[in-house]
Parts: structure tokens; sequence; C-alpha cells
């Protein structure tokens, strides 16, 4: 299930870099974050959901190669996002 519209839109605003700003990878690390915290509660409950859990890992891999550009980029902004969204890094 996609986020609700004025869920989005409150991370978007909460984590945006500048007016305008949709698509930076901080912005992207929020919402996919959202939508694995949203699918990892769904799993809880629909244990069998296999296909769900195929689109969770996929997920998961995006996020992943994004925090490693982003770390890669700007490592104080990493650090903030990570701590921000309480995501364990290595």
């Amino acid at each position: 299930m996609a986020l609700h519209q004025s869920r989005k839109a409150e991370i978007i605003e909460e984590f945006k870099t500048h007016d305008g700003d949709t698509g930076s990878p901080d912005v992207q690390i929020a919402l996919l974050t959202e939508r694995i915290r949203y699918l990892t509660e769904h799993f809880k409950t629909h244990k069998q959901d296999h296909h769900s859990r195929r689109g969770l890992l996929k997920l998961v891999g995006q996020r992943r190669r994004l925090l490693e550009y982003l770390r890669k980029q700007d490592l104080a902004r990493f650090k903030k996002i990570a701590t921000t969204l309480k995501i364990r890094t290595r």
C-alpha cells in the first residue's frame, strides 16, 4: 500500500533541503523508511504474504543504496538522517 498523501507531504516537508524538493536522497530515504516500517508491521499479522515480502526486500535494498550514496557525498547529512530516522548503519 502506498503512503497516504497527507503523510507523504508531511515527510517531504520535514526532510526537504530546499523549496520544491521532492527527490533529494534525504526525502527518498525518509519515504522509503516509512513504507518499510508499514510493511514490517503488516508482516506481524500476515506472516504468509511472501509477495509483499519481496517488495519489502527491494525497498530495503533501494534505501541501502541511497544511504551509501549519501554517505559518500555528504557524511554529515548521512549521520543526521540516520539518527533522525533511527536507521542502523554499519
